[in-house]
């Protein structure tokens, strides 16, 4: 870019800066100008109110919450201004449309801004048609989708800039891929307590996904580090975006892993200015379906459980109830029960007689309700058909007296009774096995829901819901896809990786999840921007992934530390802290196999390292500086740098073990140490990926 094009742009940035100051100003002022009004209305109201009658009070309050409402919607306007002021664009590029004479400048940034209402944007808002084209296309043909139908032009000039501060970082211009240069200069920084918007670096096939407003259920399988869950959490910015007058951020649910992954990535709607969404943890949803009436023992419980023990009858239990076999022999017994459950006698109301056949029918017909629900609708159809068959009227007494003899048709069983008895039904007692004081294994949790909303109908609670997120989805079994696809008929966005299932299940594909929800639409995200290209091909010498693509962000390689004792392996990981410190680096993360031993080595840390935080199930945030975690709690987070100690061949030696290896590797983005006393692990790769020490 020559000088005199350098010195245009920042003239421009200079004059869109005037115009967002101006518009933050004169928004202050009538955000001002509605609360001194909305203050007014209270003070009249107050005074007033012995002479106001019931209505002109209610007509009154309707006013003061509008002013109000409209003074939040300007207030909102000036913070989205304010924030413009500091990066008002990243992007620009010319489009010069068939048909017209002269290509037109087009500024992309997180928000629109108009100079004034209705006219042309200064800035395009990343999500609007027009802006596609800066993610979709380089120099040469192009076009865009409006409301009209398709507009066919050519992009004239493209660049790129990174305003911080209200001032320019850097500028480039390309007749190439400018986003790889950007891209690149971005993954090189350190990280943040959170995850951060990427809408400046968003690739072509991401915004494919984004964008994508047709699937029903859009299945997201994406390798380490390929930025699933922030394309999932842009898609919803979209998605908001594009249907405003109808979807909120209320309307759309998150299922999330742990509370730390949802503070991690709380960030990321508010700075693309929409409200956080509601989150909700799985366990959190059985309890609230099961009425917390059951006690249940945790997903990471039961992981910690098979982890510390290693017990082969608990794997084949749990594995057992993963497969789609089993929810097809779940809902075979589920109707075996409905079938068995209710049966129909003829029932005789003064004179005339309704046949058991025709009441099992009817019976029959309505698997969507309640039982309570099913059994009266059985009454009042029965009512109806004395009147409409007979022309008898039935009476509130006979009425009552059909009620109580179709309830007593039913035989209801207890949901834990009921549960038990599958297992004896299917031959396979063995397979259901309480823990003491009758807590149930996770593995049962899901099931008995499963076999409760079928024999006792759906929960209503999340009804509202017009999107879901699920996060993690190689965790959840097919089973639990059944229980969401019966309490959730809403649009999904579903996203995960196989390779990191690090629960004992044996975790749900994408084909599976297709046999939950019809009509699944399934895309693959290959390319892994997270870590170095180092530490990449270092995870896949632990567990290879032939579509993973490692961008080629080069950095140092892994570290492997075989220490003579396990004080020279605590000493190690002391250094290793110490020197990333010493860098100013911002977060890191000592990844343990499980739980129990990330608790001993942060006791075994903290007579030197009192800064060191430890992240547990009951954790709520995600914070900066040096944490010890669980594989189990790490997945989803990312570090700067990353210790995986204890890497022994006792420690990691079966296949569920080698996941959390690989996946507590996966989460480092600039630098990487395995330590191990003793013998190393037989998953850890060939000499040639890691420098030995």
């Amino acid at each position: 870019m020559n000088k005199a094009d350098e010195k245009e742009e920042y003239e421009h940035l200079e004059r869109v800066k005037a115009k967002l100051e101006e518009s933050v100003k004169r928004l202050e002022g009538r955000a001002k100008q509605y609360a001194a009004e909305a203050r007014e209305h209270v003070d009249h109201m107050w005074e007033a109110r012995r002479d106001m009658d019931a209505s002109e009070k209610a007509a009154a309050r309707e006013t003061t919450q509008q002013i109000v409402a409209t003074g939040d919607t300007v207030a909102e306007a000036r913070k989205r201004a304010q924030k413009l002021l500091a990066s008002p664009y990243f992007g620009r590029f010319d489009f010069h449309k068939a048909g017209e004479g002269l290509a037109r400048p087009v500024y992309v940034g997180v928000h629109s801004f108009s100079q004034a209402e209705g006219g042309d944007p200064l800035v395009y808002d990343w999500r609007a048609p027009i802006s596609t084209m800066f993610y979709d296309y380089e120099l040469g043909p192009a076009r865009y989708e409006s409301p009209s139908g398709p507009v066919p032009g050519e992009i004239v000039l493209k660049r790129q800039f990174r305003i911080r501060g209200g001032r320019v970082e850097f500028m480039l211009e390309s007749g190439l891929s400018i986003l790889d240069d950007v891209l690149q200069e971005e993954l090189s920084q350190t990280s943040d307590d959170r995850m951060k918007n990427i809408v400046a670096t968003i690739q072509r096939d991401q915004n494919a996904i984004i964008r994508n407003e047709d699937a029903k259920t859009l299945v997201i399988q994406g390798v380490a580090g390929s930025g699933k869950t922030s394309i999932a959490l842009h898609r919803i910015a979209f998605l908001l975006y594009r249907h405003r007058d109808t979807l909120t951020s209320h309307d759309i649910l998150i299922i999330s892993p742990s509370k730390v992954f949802a503070d991690f990535i709380s960030d990321v709607l508010p700075e693309l200015g929409e409200e956080q969404i509601p989150e909700l943890e799985m366990e959190k949803l059985a309890h609230e379906l099961l009425e917390h009436k059951v006690t249940f023992q945790t997903l990471q419980e039961q992981t910690a459980t098979l982890l510390e023990t290693r017990d082969e009858a608990l794997q084949r239990r749990i594995e057992a109830k993963a497969s789609l076999e089993f929810l097809s022999k779940l809902e075979a017994y589920a109707q075996h029960v409905d079938a068995t459950r209710f049966r129909a006698e003829d029932v005789q109301i003064a004179d005339h007689t309704i046949r058991a056949p025709l009441l099992d029918k009817m019976y029959r017909q309505r698997h969507d309700l309640t039982p309570t629900e099913r059994l009266r609708w059985v009454a009042d159809w029965a009512a109806q058909h004395l009147r409409r068959a007979h022309r008898h009227e039935v009476t509130a007494k006979q009425r009552s007296e059909l009620r109580s003899r179709i309830k007593k048709m039913y035989t209801k069983t207890a949901l834990r009774s009921a549960y038990k008895a599958f297992f004896d039904w299917l031959g396979r007692p063995e397979l259901f096995k309480p823990r003491p004081r009758s807590v149930l294994e996770y593995s049962d949790v899901f099931p008995m829901i499963y076999l409760k909303l079928r024999l006792e109908g759906a929960s209503t609670v999340h009804q509202r819901v017009l999107h879901l997120v699920i996060d993690e989805m190689q965790d959840y079994t097919p089973v639990q896809y059944a229980v969401i696809a019966r309490l959730f008929s809403c649009d999904k966005t579903i996203l995960g990786d196989a390779s990191q299932a690090v629960h004992a299940s044996t975790g749900a594909s994408a084909d599976a999840i297709s046999h939950v929800f019809e009509h699944a639409e399934s895309v693959k995200l290959c390319k892994s921007y997270r870590s170095s290209y180092e530490i990449s091909r270092f995870a896949q010498g632990i567990s290879a992934d032939a579509d993973l693509v490692a961008i080629e962000r080069h950095g140092e390689l892994p570290v492997v530390a075989e220490l003579p004792t396990q004080e020279d392996e605590l000493r190690a990981i002391g250094d290793a802290v110490a020197a990333f410190r010493a860098r100013g680096a911002r977060t890191m993360g000592i990844i343990c196999k499980s739980q129990a031993r990330a608790a001993s080595l942060h006791e075994l840390l903290l007579a030197s390292e009192p800064d060191i935080q430890l992240l547990t199930e009951r954790s709520t945030a995600f914070v900066p500086g040096v944490v010890v975690c669980s594989a189990h709690l790490a997945k989803g987070l990312e570090f700067d740098e990353v210790v995986v100690p204890q890497a022994t061949a006792e420690t990691y030696r079966t296949r569920l073990e080698k996941n959390l290896l690989y996946v507590a590797c996966t989460r480092a983005m600039h630098r990487l140490m395995v330590t191990y006393v003793g013998e190393a692990t037989d998953f850890l790769p060939p000499d040639s990926l890691y420098e030995r020490r």
